[in-house]
């Protein structure tokens, strides 16, 4: 069950339809992306302490908010640079970067609407500036690449230790989970 991250990124690139076109794109708005990237971490720390839970993860140790800030902007800008043009080092980052998260107990039910801040305080900010709708589409797309790591880190964590707790078979991990579904 466990994923290839270069593989799951050329994957997830197909699903979200993020082109040639939006990475020519990202890459040349990579100075505006640098700009506004302490923006966006703001906004996104913002709506993540106002929850209880979160915001016990987030100061649950001296300098973590200060780490996790920094982590943030970096990964925001390396979203319009693509490190090596969305490629394997890009693709591993991000892997890494979901392990992190499921790590600290950040998960996909924080994630997700904290995501859609920074989707939605970024198109803000792009309309601010001038930018084109075009860039908006880009953004969301790579966002949602990035967003999918990170949910599939859980899934494979969690997969990953019920088999090897257990001693299923992944076959058998697949049927039961399919029943389970089926019966709510």
């Amino acid at each position: 069950m466990s994923i290839e991250p270069q593989a799951f990124m050329s994957t997830l690139e197909k699903r979200v339809c993020l082109t040639a076109e939006d990475k020519m794109l990202l890459k040349s708005e990579t100075d505006w992306g640098k700009e506004i990237a302490p923006e966006m971490a703001e906004h996104f720390y913002a709506y993540l302490g106002r929850d209880e839970e979160m915001n016990a993860i987030l100061t649950a140790t001296d300098g973590r908010m200060h780490r996790l800030r920094e982590t943030f902007i970096e990964w925001f800008h390396e979203m319009f640079t693509g490190m090596d043009d969305w490629g394997k080092d890009y693709a591993e980052r991000r892997w890494k970067i979901g392990l992190v998260h499921v790590r600290i107990g950040i998960g996909p039910q924080h994630v997700v609407p904290a995501m859609a801040t920074v989707i939605r305080e970024a198109g803000y900010r792009a309309k601010k500036d001038g930018k084109s709708e075009e860039i908006k589409e880009a953004m969301s797309r790579i966002c949602m690449i990035d967003l999918a790591f990170i949910e599939q880190a859980y899934v494979e964590v969690s997969s990953q230790a019920v088999l090897r707790e257990t001693g299923w078979s992944e076959g058998l991990f697949r049927r039961l989970i399919a029943t389970g579904a089926n019966s709510m």
